[in-house]
Parts: structure tokens; sequence; C-alpha cells
């Protein structure tokens, strides 16, 4: 059945965030010889999961204590996350690794307005509520909105060189209920939100995918940017909007900087990495291997 005080969500990418703490000591008591063959199996099963269709993958050298580095996972289903997450917890770079914490997902885009638009044309069509009838109907008209934003639900992880991850929820208390709220108050309130968040097209990617049932919060957010600033002042304003200000709640946030897998070799040498490889280096990167 679809209720009609529920928002419609579509769905793409299944997404795992993994963030581990780097044994930088340990590593570098190894040979040169010893770290050279780790690293190029490291190399070859990051690049077979990075940028396909099936898969896409990211690493990211995060900032502060909470951790060093982030493997961003993006599969297809569920099934090819798992085989993506065996693939990688299986390499030999793993004894150096120490799990933090893991984050599972997956993409969405809520359709707020969409859905209340689809219920009112099958009201006008005089079709009876969850009939069979209603329910292709519906069902089809769902099919066409998927397609209409199929590009941002299959769209790759944000070649931008700086991120940042955070968990959120909406707040459920005896004050602020969101789920409480009437679907027209909802509908009008995510508006509002999403125009604040367009002023930044072009200046940060946001990626938001839905969690829940599958991990502690409700919704896990990236945001990636050219200019760490720009991440800054994306959330810092948005955080004035009723959304944020009454409805949301937010977890701990990770944040640093996205580097190619061929700029493996530099993080873990412990130089720092300077940028992120665009396509046709990180092809002399691969040759010169």
């Amino acid at each position: 059945m679809h209720n009609p005080n529920v928002p419609e969500t579509l769905h793409g990418w299944s997404i795992l965030h993994r963030l581990y703490a780097f044994d930088r000591r340990r590593w570098s008591a190894l040979s040169t010889d010893r770290q050279a063959a780790i690293q190029r199996e490291a190399l070859r099963a990051f690049e077979q999961l990075e940028g396909g269709d099936k898969y896409d993958f990211a690493l990211c050298q995060v900032l502060g204590g909470k951790g060093d580095l982030m493997f961003i996972h993006y599969a297809r289903d569920f099934e090819a996350l798992a085989e993506a997450e065996m693939a990688v917890s299986g390499l030999e770079i793993n004894d150096y690794l120490q799990p933090r914490s893991s984050y599972v997902s997956v993409l969405e885009v809520g359709r707020h307005r969409a859905t209340a638009r689809i219920h009112e044309e099958l009201r006008e069509r005089d079709l009876e509520a969850n009939s069979a009838e209603w329910v292709a109907a519906f069902d089809q008209a769902i099919a066409e909105e998927t397609a209409a934003v199929a590009a941002r639900l299959w769209a790759q992880i944000p070649r931008r060189r700086f991120w940042c991850f955070y968990p959120m929820n909406k707040k459920r208390d005896d004050t602020w209920n969101w789920y409480a709220l009437p679907f027209d108050e909802r509908c009008r309130l995510m508006a509002a939100h999403g125009a604040g968040a367009k002023t930044y097209h072009g200046l940060a990617t946001q990626v938001i995918s839905s969690s829940i049932g599958f991990d502690d919060w409700e919704w896990g957010v990236d945001l990636f940017s050219d200019d760490p600033l720009v991440l800054k002042r994306l959330i810092y304003e948005l955080r004035f909007d009723e959304v944020s200000s009454q409805y949301a709640e937010f977890g701990s946030f990770v944040t640093g900087l996205r580097f190619s897998p061929a700029q493996l070799p530099e993080f873990l040498a412990g130089r720092a990495v300077p940028r992120l490889l665009e396509a046709r280096e990180l092809g002399l990167a691969a040759a010169a291997r």
C-alpha cells in the first residue's frame, strides 16, 4: 500500500563508508619490497572497483583524530556491496588498518511534491485507492520519476578534492516531531531547505543516502567541493532554515581530502597528496607501475 502521508523515495547506489586508523609505524618498519608488493595488490583491487557500472570506489585522507583513511564503496545492490567489501577486506593492507567505524546506506532522492501530485492525479482519475489499477498507475508514475532522475541515482562519486560526511536524523521528541507534521507542511519545509542548498549549485556536490533500517541514523550526507570553506558555509547557512534549526539532529562529522587509488603510495609513504589526479594523469600513473 502507498500511504499518501509518506513521501516516496527513489533509490540508486548501495553505499558503504569504512573508517580506519592506519598503523604508520608498523608499515614504515616493512622493507621497501614488502611495501611495494602490498601496494600493488591493493591498487589492483581498488582500480577494479573504481569508476565502473557495477562499482565505484573512493579513498579519503581523514583529518583529525577520528581516523586516518576512509573507504567509500558504491555498488549496484547489497550483494555487489558485500562482494566489494569482502574483496577489500581480504587484502594484505588490512593488517595495517584498524577499523574505527562503518556506515551502510542507499543513495536516495526524495519526492515529496511528486508524491502529492501523483496521489492527486489518481484521485482525479477516480481510481480506487490501492486497487490493482491504482497500484499499476502509481508504479508507472514512480518509474517515470525514477527515469527522470537516473543520472543522480547512479552518478559516480564526485571527483572533488575536499569532502565531509555526517549522519543525521529528523527529530521525534515531545517538542519537535517531524513525522507528526502534516504532509503539506513537510513538503513546504523541504522545498525551502532544497532552495537553500541550490544556491551552492556548482560549488558543492551533495549525496544524500538513506540508512533507515540499515544503520544507527536515518540518513548519511556526503559533501564534496574544491574549496573546504564552501562545505563550512553550506552547512552553516542551512542550519538557519526551519528543517535544520527545529527538526534536525546530527551525528559525528568526518572530513578530509579525497585522493585517487593511484596516489595510495603517496599516502602510505607519509607524503601529502597534493591534489586529485585527473583521468589522463591516472592513466600515466598506472602505466608507470
